[in-house]
């Protein structure tokens, strides 16, 4: 998670868009809906609990943000697709020592891998601009000749990374990469062209309306149905600001990759609950998530996107209360008590 830190290509959007008083309804796609499992919090329940809410909540994709294998023990069989994360301090090792890699698939993904929906493995979640950027393409490499060497197929393997590698995002047709992220992220999104691999974004509207929330409508950011006003950009139009920072990320990777294509995962977005932040009630909560499921399952995409489906991660499963004071602890869609904070439709993305 970005952890509350706005990018300065969302806050370059912020201001477009209060120039213009942008205002939201998100369009749709058709794509699967799942929920990120963070785990850090000292009163969660156990982990066979919380599959057995997945499953109870018509939840069919989970993100775990590190290895666990009593999780993964207890998504055998579950039916639940599985993004898999490693642990951003192992992706020194990982990017250096091809047997950790081998260990770390022998340990994590060999023993779950016929009965674990395993969806992607992503090395690393938002180091890149940063001090570990250098080691996220070669441990993806790693990771992926471990896998083959194991005989597994079929696990694509990514990175995630936070909309802070956008160096520009407005109009969104101009999306590029920043000066700081583009060395890794060029070579990274040509890598998984060539792979047929998608790439992992952190996209948080929340963020870039708490920043600015006196220009920014907060129905922009919400996803909500009637607005008045609409960013036209290339002979498209805008909306809503999740569509918008989507297909600044795709544009990013089309100027990265000449061209090519390589698929979006949205493997974070949610709203604050409480915590003291700027619009973070309950009810927005509630009216971004249920806004956000029937917009993905709609099935008309992005504007770049028009018709392809956006596969979106909510976050999180539980409000952590070892997460930072503040907003990062309210973004629970349960509390530890396994009561809702509020009610999210899933059924409506089934």
């Amino acid at each position: 998670m970005s952890g509350g830190v706005i990018s300065m290509a969302v806050a370059r959007w912020i201001l477009a868009c209060g120039l213009l008083l942008c205002s939201s309804s998100f369009l749709g796609a058709e794509g699967a809906i799942g929920v990120n499992y963070g785990m850090l919090g000292n009163n969660l329940p156990s982990p066979a609990q919380v599959i057995s809410m997945y499953k109870a909540k018509n939840i069919n994709y989970v993100r775990l943000f590190h290895p666990d294998t009593t999780v993964l023990a207890a998504l055998r069989n579950s039916g639940i697709g599985v993004v898999l994360g490693t642990y951003n301090e192992d992706l020194a090792r990982m990017a250096s020592d091809p047997s950790f890699a081998a260990s770390w698939v022998s340990s994590y993904v060999q023993p779950f891998a016929g009965a674990v929906s395993f969806r992607y493995i992503n090395a690393g979640n938002e180091v890149i601009p940063g001090e570990p950027a250098a080691n996220v393409l070669p441990a993806m490499r790693n990771l992926d000749a471990a896998l083959k060497s194991a005989g597994i197929s079929g696990i694509p393997v990514t990175t995630a990374v936070a909309t802070s590698v956008l160096g520009v995002s407005y109009p969104p047709s101009q999306g590029a990469f920043s000066e700081a992220a583009s060395p890794y992220m060029a070579p990274i999104v040509t890598y998984l062209a060539s792979k047929g691999a998608p790439l992992l974004v952190n996209v948080y509207p929340y963020f870039a309306y708490a920043a600015d929330a006196e220009r920014v409508q907060l129905g922009y950011a919400l996803l909500s149905a009637s607005q008045s006003a609409s960013v036209t950009d290339g002979g498209v139009t805008y909306t809503n600001m999740f569509d918008a920072i989507v297909d600044a990320a795709h544009a990013a990777v089309e100027k990265a990759t000449g061209g090519q294509a390589v698929e979006l995962v949205v493997s974070e977005t949610g709203w604050p609950s409480g915590g003291g932040g700027v619009g973070a009630t309950v009810e927005n909560a509630a009216a971004y998530n249920n806004n956000l499921i029937r917009h993905v399952s709609g099935g008309a995409g992005t504007p770049r996107r028009p018709g392809k489906e956006v596969e979106t991660y909510l976050f999180a499963m539980f409000n952590e209360n070892q997460k930072p004071e503040g907003v990062e602890q309210h973004f629970g869609l349960f509390q530890p008590d396994m009561t809702e904070v509020y009610h999210v439709d899933f059924a409506a993305s089934s």
